[in-house]
């Protein structure tokens, strides 16, 4: 068993920490985000690790910063990890911490890398149509997800998945990649192996305006990107000069005669046309300051007019 350090904040995160402790392993210490003001009363809310350290009995510390935070340095190098497990954290680690444990900084990401480094692996590749995914143990170096490979496992995305539902079941079958590999390092029977760096995709931070549905783009595509883009920021268009959030919605098949951005009602549905002669049935929408509906109420209430548009 190993004494080590665990870096994560997000629900993602929790099934590896939670492995680790069951399995023996001695966490000596959780580092987590600051607890951050969330909801309407913007109250502070901790994030999730810290919730199931808590729960766990383990220590916690949350320092705004790690760079150049000599008590959090002091504190690290007298614990003398053997290893330091990075999920999620939301910090890069800085140089003295990757030199720190003599197993280095193991980090738990959800892509089969180097294909989507970056912030938000799962949301890209649901939103680019992909089938399989999965995760990548890999030592961390300085640079953006760019560190030697450890060990690699592949999971389907189903047609049905969102960016919530696989990345429950991906942070479930991750917990049991990171046990391997520790498992692996400790007997001296893993060995890394470099990436590929020519094959790398970039997984950027998701911006609000990502939700913004194009029309321009394929029924399927348009689909694809909404699933990826839960719970945010989802898919939103306008109506009228007014923001309409796309709830709930499907591509259809056959013969589409709509023009793209193009919504009709048409025997108690309603359709939103797409490129190329593709469309969308919209299924549940919410307009700007208004509940959640269905299309139906919403094209009734507002009475749609041949040759409106979405956008």
């Amino acid at each position: 068993m190993l004494d080590l350090v665990y870096c994560g904040t997000p629900p993602f995160a929790v099934p590896a920490l939670e492995a680790l402790v069951a399995a023996g392993h001695r966490v000596k210490l959780v580092v987590t985000q600051p607890d951050r003001p969330r909801g309407r009363g913007l109250e502070l809310a901790a994030s999730a690790v810290k919730q199931v350290s808590q729960r766990l009995g383990l220590p916690i510390t949350q320092p705004e910063q790690i760079r150049n935070n000599a008590e959090f340095r002091a504190q690290m190098e007298s614990l003398r990890p053997d290893a330091i497990i990075v999920v999620g954290y939301g910090r890069i680690i800085p140089a003295w911490m990757l030199a720190l444990p003599k197993h280095g900084n193991i980090n738990l990401h959800a892509s089969l890398l180097p294909k989507y480094r970056g912030a938000a692996p799962i949301q890209w590749a649901i939103a680019n149509g992909e089938t399989v995914s999965g995760n990548t143990t890999m030592r961390l170096n300085e640079g953006l997800d760019t560190g030697d490979i450890l060990l690699q496992q592949e999971l389907s995305i189903a047609p049905d998945d969102t960016a919530l539902t696989y990345g429950q079941r991906l942070a479930g079958a991750g917990a049991r990649l990171l046990l391997q590999t520790l498992d692996g390092l400790e007997k001296g029977t893993l060995t890394s192996r470099p990436q590929d760096h020519t094959k790398a995709t970039l997984a950027p931070i998701l911006k609000k305006e990502d939700g913004r549905v194009d029309f321009s783009r394929p029924a399927q595509q348009i689909c694809d990107r909404w699933r990826g883009f839960q719970p945010w920021p989802g898919a939103f268009t306008t109506f009228r000069g007014k923001q309409l959030t796309l709830s709930s919605f499907r591509p259809i098949t056959g013969d589409v005669s709509l023009e793209p951005c193009e919504i009709i009602a048409k025997d108690g549905a309603v359709f939103v046309g797409c490129r190329p002669e593709t469309a969308i049935e919209l299924i549940e929408v919410q307009p700007e300051g208004k509940k959640r509906m269905s299309a139906r109420d919403f094209a009734n209430g507002h009475r749609l007019r041949s040759g409106e548009r979405l956008g």
